[in-house]
This record gives C-alpha cells, sequence and structure tokens, in this order.
C-alpha cells in the first residue's frame, strides 16, 4: 500500500479548509503583522478575507499532496509588493504552527507542513535595500 500523502494525513480539503478559516481568522487579528506593515493591515481588509481563505485553502490543498486547484500568483508575485520582513515571516509562521497543534495535527504532520512554509522563504520575504 502506498504511503499516504501529506494532504491526505491532514485529513483532507475540508480539514485543511477548517484550519485555514481558523487561521485567517487568527492571523487578520494579528496586532504583530497588523500594526508592523500597512500593506498588510491593507490586504487584512474584510473585504479580502474569504478569498484569502479560498487562496490559502487552495494553495495548501496543492503544496500538500492534494489535487492541483490553486489559480493564484506564484509566491514571489503574490508578495513582492508588500515588504515583508523576516520577522513578519516568522510571526505569520507562528500563527500557522499554533493553529496546527491547537487543532490537534500530530507533530509529524505539523512538522512536515512547516517544512513546506519554510521553504517559501526566499520568495515571501523582500530583499534587504
Amino acid at each position: 500500500m502506498a504511503e499516504q500523502t501529506l494532504y491526505e494525513r491532514l485529513g483532507g480539503a475540508y480539514a485543511i479548509a477548517g484550519a485555514v478559516d481558523y487561521l485567517i481568522d487568527r492571523l487578520h487579528t494579528n496586532a504583530t503583522l497588523n500594526n508592523a506593515n500597512d500593506k498588510v493591515q491593507e490586504f487584512h481588509a474584510d473585504q479580502y478575507k474569504a478569498g484569502y481563505k479560498f487562496m490559502v485553502t487552495a494553495w495548501s490543498i496543492e503544496k500538500t499532496g492534494g489535487p492541483a486547484c490553486y489559480p493564484g500568483r506564484d509566491m514571489f508575485e503574490a508578495h513582492k509588493d508588500l515588504g515583508l520582513t523576516d520577522y513578519e515571516f516568522d510571526v505569520t509562521a507562528h500563527e500557522i504552527r499554533n493553529t496546527l497543534y491547537q487543532l490537534g495535527v500530530p507533530r509529524q504532520e505539523v512538522g512536515e507542513f512547516m517544512d513546506i512554509i519554510e521553504s517559501y522563504r526566499t520568495m515571501v520575504v523582500a530583499e534587504a535595500a
């Protein structure tokens, strides 16, 4: 029998969508992220929330081995104008990890997902001027 994908071990699309729903609500109320960066604060406006949840859900499904369904831009293009710092990336990663643990995701799967997140750091964080 083939080893299950991370997507399958996370519970599939519904479980991932539930985790993203919880996560995005946390990110939208994270004072560190919203107060440190005006562009992030602007993006976290309620009018973008549903679409943001959809995009993060689709991206997570695809990157964990589920069906190809992410219709968005690559991570560099999606983040290049936000001017994100390593600190902001770390705060976001912390929220992701805490969300996964809060929802009872096992340590191995948390580690695997966080490895995926970390692999995108150089595409998301702006180069220092």
